[in-house]
């Protein structure tokens, strides 16, 4: 079994992973922020707030095998409401961030001899979307620092990325607190639904483990048909 690094893995598609990973036998140190979950098992929660100017993964083994990085924000607003600042703000969460972790966490992670880094994007990035300006130029970022990475880093650790469309996540509340809107985003999609975090989740696993020992460097899109299907 292996051990394996989320960081924001106390809600959404970070803890469905958690828990996920945990009952395939593996341990998992899952970060949170705000909101504190205790050890469970093979689970054990620390507290790190990646926008620290110090990152201290000291409660890490000597080796881990893998590191995934959850943490983002949605902020959908006209690019002409948006200030200079809040680029500056999301790009230090969603790319100086996983920066951070992974810089901090990558002698471990070389330690394993087979690691594996999975980061996230958006469908957003492909297709171009209304009022999308903000989290699109930094998880554009990511889908970058992901092909670099994994460049850099071959042949001992593998470096993905998933670009998931709408999932039903308290990240995406906003967005899906209704029915009317569940329905109306679900039928934007090839296969009329909006996403769950398992079926993130899934992607993320396999992406993690040998299942996937000869991919590297790619963005997988995990969107229900949206980025590539015109119905």
């Amino acid at each position: 079994m292996s051990t394996f690094l989320v960081v924001g893995g106390s809600s959404g598609i970070g803890l469905e992973l958690t828990n996920q990973l945990a009952a395939a036998g593996h341990t998992v140190h899952a970060t949170y922020n705000t909101h504190a979950i205790e050890n469970a098992g093979n689970i054990h929660y620390h507290n790190i707030n990646v926008l620290d100017e110090n990152i201290n993964l000291d409660f890490l083994p000597v080796s881990i095998e893998g590191i995934v990085y959850c943490p983002g924000a949605i902020s959908l607003r006209p690019f002409n409401r948006i200030p200079a600042d809040d680029f500056i703000k999301d790009y230090t969460l969603q790319v100086v961030g996983a920066v951070k972790i992974i810089q901090a966490a990558l002698p471990k992670l070389k330690e394993s001899k087979n690691g594996s880094i999975v980061l996230f994007s958006t469908v957003a990035v492909q297709l171009g979307l209304n009022f999308h300006s903000l989290v699109a130029s930094s998880k554009g970022a990511i889908e970058g620092l992901t092909k670099a990475l994994a460049a850099e880093l071959a042949p001992t650790i593998r470096v993905n990325c998933i670009a998931p469309s709408l999932t039903n996540t308290p990240l995406a509340a906003s967005l899906l607190n209704s029915e009317q809107k569940i329905d109306a985003n679900a039928q934007r999609h090839p296969l009329k639904r909006v996403g769950t975090p398992m079926d993130i989740a899934n992607a993320v696993e396999f992406l993690l483990t040998d299942k996937s020992s000869w991919v590297t460097g790619q963005i997988l899109s995990i969107d229900g048909g949206m980025s590539t299907i015109k119905l």
